[in-house]
């Protein structure tokens, strides 16, 4: 496991690293580490009880999110995924399972502007991509800074798909670094002691206490 204390401040570095542990797997391995997210991912209380889920298609060695909108739309969810506006913004739109999507310069794939918009507070859980992540819910993103700004008005529940090899001890964060609720690798769940019951359930409880981390695994 990556230590934070060698690298404490350096985001850089990280990144390197983490693109380093994700293109070495092989296409097997990468399908293997798939299936095992999916599952979990999708076994969720959280995933089960949204109407409304906020994907990201994956690009590179990231999961192959895509693979999940004809499941979840199979299982009665409506599904958006994030197209980006200017001045590092992005917004939400509804696609269906034949939703033609566009390749963005920066060389994600999002829906076009005939998509039905969806506001931030329709959606119950956005599935949040990163490079790497930490068992306290800490991510390292690619630095664009599109998804601390769109948490920053999300109410609901956040969670992220991290590959074992990439889950490391603490992501350095800066006081904007916004990190997710539930932490999903191959080998079990990570979820926020400050998930309260009415967060579970879609909506923030204001008197909750702030997040903190236990790791609860889930072998088999």
């Amino acid at each position: 496991m990556y230590t934070a204390a060698l690298y404490a401040d350096s985001k850089a570095h990280m990144r390197a690293w983490a693109g380093k542990r994700l293109a070495a797997l092989t296409p097997q391995a990468r399908r293997r580490s798939d299936e095992a997210l999916f599952t979990r991912f999708l076994a969720l209380p959280q995933a089960a009880e949204a109407p409304v889920i906020l994907l990201y298609c994956g690009m590179g060695s990231e999961p192959d999110t895509a693979r999940l909108i004809p499941l979840l739309l199979g299982r009665g969810h409506r599904v958006a995924l994030p197209r980006c506006l200017p001045e590092g913004r992005m917004e939400a739109r509804l696609v269906g399972a034949d939703t033609p999507l566009f390749r963005h310069p920066m060389g994600m794939l999002e829906p076009g502007p005939l998509c039905l918009p969806v506001e931030p507070s329709e959606i119950s859980l956005t599935l949040t991509p990163g490079l790497a992540f930490d068992p306290a819910g800490g991510r390292l993103g690619r630095g664009g800074g599109f998804y601390d700004r769109w948490l920053s008005d999300f109410g609901g529940i956040t969670a992220a798909l991290c590959r074992a090899c990439v889950l490391v001890e603490a992501v350095p964060r800066a006081p904007h670094d916004l990190g997710v609720d539930l932490v999903v690798t191959e080998d079990g769940v990570c979820r926020s002691e400050g998930l309260s019951p009415l967060k579970y359930a879609g909506g923030r409880d204001p008197k909750a206490p702030p997040s903190g981390f236990r790791t609860c695994i889930h072998n088999g």
